[in-house]
């Protein structure tokens, strides 16, 4: 079975990958060996100049820095979001359901603050009376839904 890798369609890569590595705790990904920057990687791979303006300054793609969990690119796009993901992310800023229902709600409440300083815009609050679920459904800075939980 092969490796997983997800990918983000987005206008600025760089905003998305430093966004998503604060997030997720992952680091930006190093150019290919060989290379100093993405730029050049991606022209020797024949990808247009026009596509790569800027790479050689920002990396459009995140690691985990444990090498557990999936790479993540992000791909620039011509066309802007327009409608609900069908896919998304669901981050664990609580540390899970053993940890009381107040003290999730916090740490969420903290994550959230942190993660709209960075970028993001918070939509709205996931609770239920009497459920032990709590989340807040976010936006990324393009727009792109994920949750925090």
């Amino acid at each position: 079975m092969g490796k997983l890798q997800l990918t983000v369609d987005c206008a600025d890569p760089g905003v998305m990958t430093r966004f998503w590595a604060s997030v997720l705790g992952y680091r930006l990904e190093d150019p290919p060996e060989g290379f100093s920057d993405w730029k050049s990687y991606w022209l020797s791979i024949g990808v247009p100049e026009e596509e790569v303006e800027g790479a050689e300054d920002d990396a459009d793609s995140i690691v985990d820095p444990e090498g557990v969990g999936p790479r993540i690119w992000s791909q620039i796009v011509p066309e802007a979001k327009v409608v609900k993901n069908r896919l998304h992310f669901d981050v664990d800023a609580a540390g899970g359901r053993s940890v009381p229902l107040a003290t999730r709600k916090e740490r969420i409440g903290a994550e959230v603050d942190r993660l709209v300083a960075a970028g993001a815009t918070r939509l709205r609050v996931l609770e239920h009376d009497g459920s032990d679920h709590y989340g807040v459904l976010m936006h990324d800075p393009e727009g792109n839904e994920f949750c925090l939980h």
